[in-house]
């Protein structure tokens, strides 16, 4: 892969997240739809029916009813070949249901971390791992372990 196309896929990256941190529904659904394909295979685990870009349009659309300041910082970037990883610390509020768990007012930082193999300069497939277990333990539907990602964990928890 070119280095343009390797700073083509770095620069959708980031015009996704500037997008998703804007909070503005409509422009996350447009960037999506320029950065995504539309049948893109999405591998990871989510609680929604749709799949590609629809999927991740759903995904953030209930991400931000429930965290409507939800902001991801990107931490890392490696880009090789057709692939980019990224490494994002996540933050919001919550003030609106969130799987199931009513409005807590409660702030959460939690990590993730995201691959995307691109074809013809988009995304055409995602595999990621979210820490769903830090978000829920700070929201304090689970007990036990460090109140953030970023804390050691206690022994014995």
């Amino acid at each position: 892969m070119s280095t343009d196309q390797t700073t083509h896929n770095r620069e959708s990256l980031k015009r996704l997240n500037d997008a998703i941190n804007s909070g503005d529904l409509e422009l996350i659904s447009k960037t999506i739809d320029e950065v995504i394909k539309p049948d893109a295979l999405i591998r990871t685990p989510m609680p929604a029916e749709a799949t590609g870009a629809a999927l991740v349009k759903e995904v953030f659309g209930k991400l931000l009813l429930a965290f409507p300041d939800l902001h991801v910082t990107v931490e890392d970037v490696i880009a090789e070949g057709d692939k980019l990883v990224s490494r994002n610390v996540v933050t919001g509020t919550h003030q609106g249901d969130y799987m199931g768990l009513p409005p807590t007012g409660r702030s959460v930082t939690y990590n993730e971390i995201f691959i995307g193999r691109f074809d013809d300069g988009r995304i055409a497939e995602t595999w990621g791992v979210v820490d769903v277990h830090s978000q829920m333990r700070q929201l304090g539907a689970i007990p036990g372990g460090p109140s953030r990602p970023d804390e050691p964990a206690v022994a014995g928890h």
